[in-house]
């Protein structure tokens, strides 16, 4: 896979940062921050709550970042840093309304599009609000985020057939979930 003159530039910020140079990590926060602040935003749907993530993400990207072994794994790393953040929080807060609203839609593109059903916007959101935490964030992941299935094993610390059977049994419970309501 041939890397983008971005993740080039990133990866060399990242070395940069490992060798205590400020600038180079304000340039890191700069191009990073709205990223990982939207992704926090849309899992809490608090604006403030995901500026308090972002800079609790922020605080372990700099407590880790000087044992990053391989600078290329840092959107990976990032990420899951602060889908750790996310969880933490949602399990203090229980608020899960808005990543489920926003997964609904999410699916609802990804299922509407894939398996040829038309379904109603508020049977999957039902759907959804009844999937686990891991699995609405299994779907954040990879139909929000656009993240593939290598990254989203490294950010979740799991092997890629670990990632691709939960995401494959995940799309599956919620089709016959929703399924299941259409035909009640």
């Amino acid at each position: 896979m041939r890397k983008s003159r971005s993740q080039i530039y990133d990866e060399l910020l990242i070395l940069k940062c490992q060798t205590g140079d400020k600038a180079a990590f304000e340039e890191l926060v700069e191009r990073w921050e709205k990223r990982l602040w939207h992704y926090a935003y849309k899992v809490t749907g608090s604006d403030s709550a995901a500026w308090d993530i972002a800079q609790e993400t922020w605080v372990g990207i700099i407590k880790g970042i000087g044992k990053l072994g391989d600078a290329a794994i840092f959107p990976g790393w990032a990420f899951r840093i602060l889908n750790n953040k996310c969880a933490d929080w949602l399990r203090k807060c229980h608020l899960q309304s808005r990543l489920d609203n926003e997964l609904s839609i999410q699916a609802q593109n990804e299922l509407g599009v894939k398996q040829n059903i038309n379904v109603n916007s508020e049977l999957l959101y039902t759907a959804i609000t009844k999937l686990s935490l891991e699995q609405r964030s299994l779907l954040m992941l990879r139909y929000h985020e656009g993240f593939d299935i290598s990254q989203i094993a490294e950010i979740l610390g799991a092997p890629e057939g670990t990632v691709k059977s939960r995401l494959h049994r995940t799309l599956n419970q919620l089709r016959r979930m929703v399924e299941r309501c259409q035909n009640d």
